[in-house]
């Protein structure tokens, strides 16, 4: 109880240690439910396993279910590889996201099943080479990189691959969002072999998100979006924009390729295409297509 009241964070916490493993059968259980009711920008709420400052660690074969927030949190961490996790939280829980990267490099996380009420996997600033393969996702909020940015931040994430991934019934798909103000960049991402079923928003670049009950006023820097890679994706789109690329109109998106995309709508109605300052190039059968701007 010392522990907690010193640090109302973190529940489960692993700082400073290299050269190992964490593995089990058994389930981590948060009972989040009562801890939803609240806010959590007015509660402070638990994460429930962190990882701050490892080097060379594995975490395999583990169910998480209905943590207070964050499920798995990757914060500083060096050589990392995550098999084999089941997460799970009700689609209306907020905050839970499944598996957040933040500063972290070299991690590999693959056949995972992630359900829960926010980002399946989020991966914010200071993350370099991360590898997400063999994803299950959904409900949530899809595979999320940021958001980037806040209050005029700066930002860093690169080399990420999502590689073979199902998404089903989720708010987003594939999502790379920043705030205006910010600066830094994301760049060398590729999001390829992706399934997507009754995913609103299946394809997103959000250069607009705000996070907040006020209006948030346009600024005239940006986090730097390029070299990004969506290839083979396919399925339905819930929403009728299903690739919907907003980026700055200060600072353009650069060297976003499409190659064999095809979305329809899971109704029977067209899907709609809308690209605003970026730079598209398309190889291959894209559908729907986006508008010159």
């Amino acid at each position: 109880m010392k522990d907690y009241e010193n640090d109302r964070r973190h529940w489960i916490k692993f700082e400073s240690l290299q050269n190992f493993r964490v593995k089990g059968g058994g389930t981590i259980d948060g009972s989040g439910q009562i801890w939803w009711q609240n806010s959590c920008k007015v509660n402070t709420r638990l994460v429930s396993y962190n990882f701050i400052n490892c080097n060379n660690i594995i975490v395999s074969n583990l169910k998480f279910r209905n943590s207070q927030k964050m499920h798995v949190s990757f914060d500083k961490c060096v050589d990392v590889k995550v098999v084999r996790l089941f997460v799970a939280a009700p689609e209306n829980s907020p905050n839970t996201d499944g598996i957040h990267v933040t500063a972290t490099q070299n991690i590999q996380i693959s056949r995972c099943v992630i359900k829960t009420g926010d980002d399946c996997i989020s991966i914010v600033s200071g993350s370099r080479n991360v590898k997400a393969t063999d994803i299950t996702c959904g409900p949530g909020h899809g595979i999320s990189i940021g958001s980037l940015g806040a209050g005029n931040s700066g930002a860093q994430v690169s080399d990420v691959v999502v590689n073979r991934a199902i998404l089903t019934g989720t708010s987003n798909g594939v999502r790379i969002k920043t705030w205006q103000g910010g600066s830094g960049y994301a760049r060398n991402i590729q999001f390829q072999n992706i399934a997507m079923n009754n995913v609103t928003n299946p394809i997103i670049i959000d250069q607009n998100y705000c996070d907040r009950d006020e209006p948030c006023h346009e600024q005239a820097s940006a986090v730097r979006v390029s070299n990004v890679m969506y290839k083979n994706i396919k399925g339905t789109s819930a929403s009728k924009v299903a690739i919907n690329l907003e980026c700055s109109k200060s600072v353009r998106c650069h060297e976003i390729v499409m190659q064999d995309v095809s979305l329809a709508s899971q109704r029977p109605e067209y899907v709609e295409a809308s690209c605003v300052s970026v730079d598209l190039t398309r190889r291959g059968i894209v559908t729907p297509l986006c508008s010159p701007n």
